[in-house]
């Protein structure tokens, strides 16, 4: 069993306070995704618990035990980086035993587990060449390979994608969802890609300023965001925020909104063209600034009487022009509500 547990782990660099009172347990077999917008703090957690930063107070617990004071290699964590690292004079095989061999392990034992892996990542017409021979995606997964071939009890992943071209990036994620169905081993992945986020992760832990925003699969944070930051993150388009003033006294979503409501908030997604032009009172108008055609759909830009921002996924290949006034109605059930401070609101 590899567990993690992060106890009020605080990180500073003098006065500059990185990681702030983060607290999170991880089970045995989990794909926990961090995410959250640049300097968030999320590569350094990853380093603490990867034993290449240290801690400022707070302790990281791989198994039960306290590895504070243990060195990365002592950890039994394997990490995967941005870059490939890969040495460039070896060959695919070398670079995946290299580890081994400084670890002393037999060369049989060492053949045995690079093989496996190969097999395991589809790299086993590749061992005989070297790094520039291959394509990006084949050097991440010989990166990939020569994490596994360590057997670690936690992988470390630190924005492994973010080299590769958007279709490649698509392949190498259901790869990774693959490989970790396949291992069953405890994963800890760094991106701030919400998309890559929500489709690897079991749980996905929100990162703000060094503090942890909310934690939870990815279906809990699309439903159920604590607050706008995660509403705004999480999701592509991200969620329309409307002042409770910009609608009228009168609206309809107003007798669905808990008393303490100050704003709401719409996906682009759950917004519906009404057919009947507002004239039930469950309709918003707005005027149509641009649209961009997304092939089955269209992303229309427009805004709110008061002059708010909207956006809207629309189904269908017709863009609405710019200038038209267009009245959007959305299922009371799809409106979240949040307070004046930002926090999220129940009914």
């Amino acid at each position: 069993m590899s567990t993690l547990e992060l106890r009020s782990l605080v990180k500073s660099f003098d006065k500059i306070h990185v990681i702030r009172d983060v607290n999170l347990s991880v089970a045995h077999g989990e794909f926990v995704v961090f995410v959250g917008p640049s300097g968030c703090g999320k590569s350094t957690l990853l380093r603490m618990i990867a034993g290449l930063e240290t801690t400022s107070s707070g302790d990281v617990r791989i198994d039960d035990q306290r590895v504070n004071d243990l060195s990365a290699a002592e950890r039994g964590c394997a990490m995967v980086f941005q870059s490939y690292a890969l040495y460039p004079h070896m060959t695919v095989y070398a670079n995946m035993a290299f580890g081994l061999e400084n670890a002393g392990v037999e060369p049989k034992q060492i053949e045995q587990q690079v093989k496996q892996a190969a097999a395991l990542l589809r790299l086993d017409a590749l061992l005989e060449r070297r790094p520039t021979q291959l394509s990006g995606g084949q050097r991440q997964r010989v990166a990939i390979g020569r994490a596994i071939v360590r057997d670690p009890k936690i992988f470390l992943f630190d924005e492994p994608l973010s080299n590769l071209d958007a279709e490649l990036r698509v392949s190498m994620r259901s790869e990774l969802r693959d490989l970790h169905r396949r291992l069953g081993a405890t994963m800890i992945y760094v991106t701030h890609d919400q998309v890559e986020a929500m489709t690897l992760a079991d749980r996905i832990v929100v990162l703000r300023d060094g503090r942890i925003e909310q934690v939870g699969s990815p279906q809990t944070l699309y439903e159920e965001p604590v607050n706008t930051f995660v509403a705004g993150f999480i999701g592509s388009p991200r969620m329309n925020f409307i002042p409770l003033a910009a609608l009228p006294a009168t609206h309809a979503l107003r007798a669905h909104l808990p008393t303490a409501s100050d704003q709401i908030g719409i996906r682009p997604e759950h917004f519906e063209i009404d057919s009947g032009n507002g004239t039930d009172g469950q309709a918003l108008q707005i005027t149509v600034k641009s649209s961009e055609y997304m092939g089955s759909s269209s992303l229309m830009q427009g805004q709110l009487q008061d002059g708010t921002a909207i956006e809207a996924l629309l189904n269908g290949t017709n863009l609405p022009e710019r200038g038209k006034t267009l009245w959007m109605r959305v299922a009371p059930g799809k409106v979240h509500a949040f307070s004046k401070d930002g926090h999220s609101i129940r009914p």
